[in-house]
């Protein structure tokens, strides 16, 4: 291993252009549109929101004038004297009718009523795109520790080359007597160490795929290989115009609405109506017994043991409780974006460390590689060389992963 190899190496998250894959790379945004347009949560939001858009033409429909067709046909003999008084049953009746009634609305009522209609798709809106957040940001996260998997073992099987070509030549050299049997046993167990690591990386990476499959909806158990995440760390909305935010504007709204409704529920109610058709007992004259008619109902509330003032109660402690819910969310937010922030400078500068040992240790590596083949240096210095740069190169793609997770944690908070 040269230096340039080992320059190579130091590009995070970039040794996959160097793997020679028949496969085609799959994107972040691949799997976040499958997810998308898999999830069922997603798809009963968007059947809820038209849904609520129908409630909207239900509210209008039903102040409309209401037509309905009435017909009542009854007969109540009398048998040698035996039967119903006709004085209250006539004998019998029978009528058709059709009728005509509208409720009589004031405009801030009605318009009280769409308000909470609206209100609500509002609300389902908005828990769509929470949901949305949420669901990209799981299949943001499982990607990069996907992609990490797969960054740790190709780095572990080109460990693993680098093992198998120092081993070709150690065996030369013991057979020629320059390092002994034990040098040589000792190197080998060294490179079945790393035999088994790209095994278990191998594992772990296919483990890893078929959980990302699972969540974003794909029916596959086979590894794939994925592109870099190029995650990018987004600018915040301010906090007050954010979609987190917003619930609690339109739960203030809605309450305050639900008092409107509570309070035009207790105004005078009018309804108008009219028929028209054939009512008769069929006993004087039936068949001028076609006519019409209408008529005014006013209902005035006038006392319903305080149920008004006790459900403006209920409203104002609901009042109290979102209140202290909002507060609540501020102060956590603003103190996990500034915890967040505060990782990413760490894990920033840790990366920044760790990339000058590894250039060191690599360094270390290849010195040891070149004595290695005229027999002058100790085979457990090789091993501690090359162990102490898979070390280091590993801390490296952790932190990498780590500063990545962060990026999404932050990005999360970011608006659609």
């Amino acid at each position: 291993m040269n230096i340039h190899g080992m320059k190579r190496l130091l590009l995070i998250f970039l040794l996959l252009s160097s793997i020679a894959s028949k496969g085609q790379e799959l994107t972040l945004d691949y799997f976040i549109n499958h997810a998308k347009t898999s999830s069922p949560l997603l798809a009963d939001y968007r059947n809820q929101i038209q849904s609520g858009r129908i409630d909207s033409q239900l509210v209008k429909a039903s102040y409309k004038v209401q037509v309905n067709g009435i017909s009542n046909n009854y007969y109540a003999p009398d048998v040698n004297g035996f039967g119903y008084d006709n004085i209250i049953t006539n004998g019998g009746q029978v009528s058709a009718q059709v009728q005509a009634s509208k409720s009589l609305i004031s405009k801030g009522n009605l318009a009280a009523r769409y308000q909470a209609v609206h209100l609500q798709n509002e609300t389902l809106g908005n828990n769509s795109v929470l949901a949305e957040k949420d669901l990209k940001k799981t299949i943001t996260g499982q990607y990069i520790s996907v992609y990490g998997d797969l960054v740790t073992l190709n780095f572990n099987r080109e460990i693993l080359a680098l093992f198998e070509k120092e081993e070709k030549i150690l065996k030369k050299l013991t057979q020629a007597n320059i390092y002994k049997q034990t040098d040589y046993l000792t190197f080998y167990v060294s490179l079945q160490q790393q035999q088994l690591t790209v095994r278990q990386s191998e594992i772990q990476y296919k483990n890893d795929c078929a959980t990302l499959n699972y969540l974003s909806g794909i029916v596959d158990t086979s590894s794939v290989i994925l592109a870099a995440p190029g995650l990018q760390l987004g600018k915040l909305p301010e906090i007050y115009n954010s979609s987190f935010y917003r619930q609690y504007t339109l739960d203030s709204l809605r309450l305050l609405n639900d008092k409107k409704t509570i309070d035009y529920t207790y105004k005078p109610r009018v309804n108008v109506f009219a028929d028209a058709g054939y009512n008769s007992s069929l006993m004087y004259d039936f068949y001028k017994n076609f006519g019409a008619g209408f008529g005014v109902t006013l209902s005035v509330p006038i006392y319903d043991g305080k149920q008004q003032t006790l459900k403006h109660e209920k409203i104002s402690l609901a009042e109290r409780t979102r209140q202290q819910y909002r507060g609540f969310f501020l102060d956590q937010y603003n103190q996990q974006i500034a915890q967040l922030m505060q990782q990413l400078t760490a894990t920033e500068s840790l990366i920044h460390d760790i990339e000058g040992q590894i250039k060191y240790s690599g360094t270390l590596v290849d010195v040891n590689q070149k004595l290695l083949e005229t027999g002058e240096v100790r085979i457990t210095d090789l091993i501690l060389a090359i162990n102490n740069f898979l070390a280091a190169r590993n801390l490296l793609n952790q932190n990498a992963i780590s500063q990545m997770q962060i990026i999404n944690q932050i990005n999360y908070w970011e608006a659609i």
